[in-house]
């Protein structure tokens, strides 16, 4: 059952206490009093989705054999555990079911303490894990958005609620921070997976406009979250010291043209695969720490 953690994709998990960071700060910031408890909870809440849509995701892949298709790269195409151990199809199935019922616990504890305003929040986020790997794949505009949602929108927004009791234009300003740069995670980590989705009947936003014109909407997200973050200090919504996220947006830049000039080549693509994987990381604790650190 060790092998169980390969589906989970840890890995990837740490952006989710990295976004529930990024809330708390900016429900905290303006010295606001924090629901410790709840931000708690929902930090386990956002792995357990994550976990879900990760082991979904496996599960979906084997059955219909993408899995077998795929050229694999540390930030695409699966972890390759389930082709290595077949046996383990059925107790990922198992695993997302139980992480998902863990979300759903979860968010009706929330709920029943902090009101029924949340559950749009909710249901939006329980929809998006359950069918991200079915229909969001195959949407290409609904597929480019629905992890900046997942990890902007609905995570940074709704974990500052329930620690502070509302949704402040900081938190706002705060999660528009993820939602463009997970949204543009994703989306690089789709050009090598190109080829084998439409095998499957995926149609992600590489495969409906091109690894090139999708290069440029990966530049377009980067300079409208760089504009809203800009935006949000000029106007005071954000601390001044969250100046420092605006370094990891111009970061993007180079992961542009390397995404422009090797877009069709997995493995000269793959530095700059990481490269934008630590953007996504590194900012938005830079603008965490700017809210945190700010009176």
């Amino acid at each position: 059952m060790i092998g169980l953690f390969g589906t989970m994709r840890l890995p990837f998990l740490p952006l989710n206490p990295i976004c529930v960071a990024l809330a708390a700060a900016a429900a905290g910031y303006g010295g606001y009093p924090l629901d410790v408890a709840s931000v708690w909870l929902a930090l386990i809440g956002a792995i357990a989705a994550s976990i879900t849509v990760n082991a979904l995701n496996e599960y979906v892949d084997f059955r219909n054999g993408l899995d077998s298709r795929t050229i694999r790269t540390p930030f695409s195409g699966g972890s390759g555990t389930l082709p290595a151990n077949p046996a383990l199809e059925m107790p990922t199935l198992a695993m997302a079911m139980l992480s998902l019922g863990t979300v759903i616990a979860i968010g009706l504890w929330l709920l029943m303490r902090h009101g029924i305003q949340l559950l749009p929040i909710g249901l939006a986020g329980v929809v998006l894990i359950v069918f991200y790997s079915t229909w969001v794949v195959r949407r290409p505009l609904v597929c480019l958005l629905a992890p900046g949602l997942g990890f902007g929108t609905l995570m940074v927004s709704g974990t500052a609620w329930v620690a502070a009791g509302q949704i402040t234009a900081t938190a706002f300003a705060a999660s528009l921070v993820p939602f463009f740069l997970v949204s543009n995670l994703l989306l690089l980590n789709q050009f090598p997976d190109v080829e084998a989705d439409i095998t499957v009947g995926r149609n992600t936003l590489p495969i409906a406009i091109g690894r090139r014109n999708a290069s440029f909407v990966y530049l377009l997200f980067m300079l409208l979250g760089a504009a809203s973050l800009a935006a949000a200090i000029r106007f005071g919504v954000l601390p001044e010291a969250c100046r420092w996220g605006l370094g990891g947006f111009a970061l993007g830049v180079p992961v542009f043209f390397g995404a422009l000039r090797y877009g069709h080549d997995s493995q000269r693509l793959e530095p700059f695969m990481a490269l934008n994987t630590i953007i996504c990381l590194v900012t938005p604790l830079l603008v965490a720490a700017g809210l945190y650190f700010s009176p």
